[in-house]
């Protein structure tokens, strides 16, 4: 039997991607290109001491030339690059080594997930010996759990210094990068970013509009014809699950309210348990009376809990104790305190308590 409380998590951004890539093959060449706007990528992996280019284009890889990181390679590459057009459009993405950049996955709550780069900007110097002046960093996000409530991401980071001077490099050579990017962590697909906002270029309005427009086009005739019966089919599972949990939480409530029904009839009983089993005040009093001689005499009596202290006068107060444990209202008859003689009557001085009997008992 299907499981109706299994989250359905539908990432269209994803799926349309995905899609998109298995069914290219069948648009004409031309209009393919035109959809994808494939003008290729100028790739440079930088090191310390070199930068080593190539040239990405319908799922090739070419590698170009080798220029070393002094004045005379980067004098080189800018003549170089001068020469071949073929880079003119293309996307300008450096990949840093390992010697550059730095990559840490981290777990915060799901909370968080919109402002994602500003907390991890405070948190930075807990997670890295860095402080968010010392570095240019992005971060990747990998997982968003709601039913745990936390996310994963990665911290992928890189000093200032290292990547201005790079970006420095590359600029007395003519290069322009689009993206920055760290070669233990590459994905084309959803790209990040260490290149900071006020170093990347400026593109063009128009090629963005009008390639939006053909890729929105595109994406709508893929939900249209293959995407809408999933959304639909999806619709009617939430659906249906919210129906079953409006049911689930009537249900929920009626079992709260017959629980605080239970409740309220338990307490009422122990009440009723409790008045019944207790003795009547006056019929006590009239029995302690009873019990009491007219030569002693009560200077307090209290009444609480099923418990009767008495304190006063009398010729005998051990006495006073075996009355009250022989008769049929009283039992368990203790001195509270040490019994003492009243130098100016004789009598002494007693405070006794005493359990009063249960009904049920008598």
């Amino acid at each position: 039997m299907a499981n109706l409380d299994t989250t359905i998590n539908l990432d269209f951004k994803k799926f349309l991607r995905w899609w998109g890539k298995e069914l290219s093959f069948l648009l004409p060449e031309t209009l393919r290109q035109i959809i994808n706007d494939n003008r290729g990528r100028l790739l440079v992996h930088a090191s310390e001491a070199s930068l080593r280019l190539f040239y990405q284009i319908n799922g090739k890889t070419e590698l170009l030339a080798e220029f070393q990181r002094d004045a005379a390679g980067l004098a080189d590459l800018k003549a170089w690059f001068q020469q071949d057009t073929r880079f003119d459009k293309a996307e300008c993405v450096v990949r840093l080594s390992v010697n550059d950049a730095f990559a840490k996955e981290l777990v915060f709550p799901v909370a968080v997930a919109d402002n994602l780069p500003q907390v991890v900007a405070f948190e930075l110097d807990r997670y890295t010996p860095f402080k968010p002046e010392q570095v240019y960093f992005s971060v990747k996000l990998l997982e968003k759990n709601k039913s745990s409530g936390q996310l994963r991401c990665v911290l992928v980071l890189t000093p200032r210094e290292q990547l201005d001077r790079l970006y420095e490099d590359l600029s007395s050579a003519g290069l322009k990068p689009d993206r920055v990017d760290y070669e233990a962590l590459i994905d084309d697909d959803e790209p990040y970013n260490l290149l900071p906002e006020q170093l990347r270029q400026k593109k063009p309005v128009l090629p963005k509009i009008v390639h939006g427009g053909l890729l929105s086009a595109w994406v709508l005739l893929l939900i249209a014809a293959l995407v809408l019966p999933v959304w639909w089919q999806d619709r009617a599972v939430k659906k249906l699950r919210s129906y079953i949990q409006t049911i689930e939480t009537q249900a929920q409530q009626v079992d709260k309210l017959q629980g605080e029904i239970d409740v309220l009839k338990a307490q009422t009983q122990q009440l009723i348990d409790k008045k019944r089993n207790s003795p009547s005040v006056l019929e006590m009093l009239d029995a302690l009376s009873a019990l009491i001689k007219d030569d002693t005499w009560l200077l307090y009596l209290r009444y609480s809990n099923g418990r009767v202290q008495i304190q006063g006068q009398s010729p005998s107060a051990s006495r006073l104790i075996a009355l009250l444990e022989e008769s049929e209202w009283f039992a368990n008859a203790r001195f509270d305190t040490p019994v003492t003689q009243d130098v100016r009557t004789g009598l002494e001085r007693f405070q006794i308590t005493v359990d009063a009997k249960p009904v049920s008992t008598q």
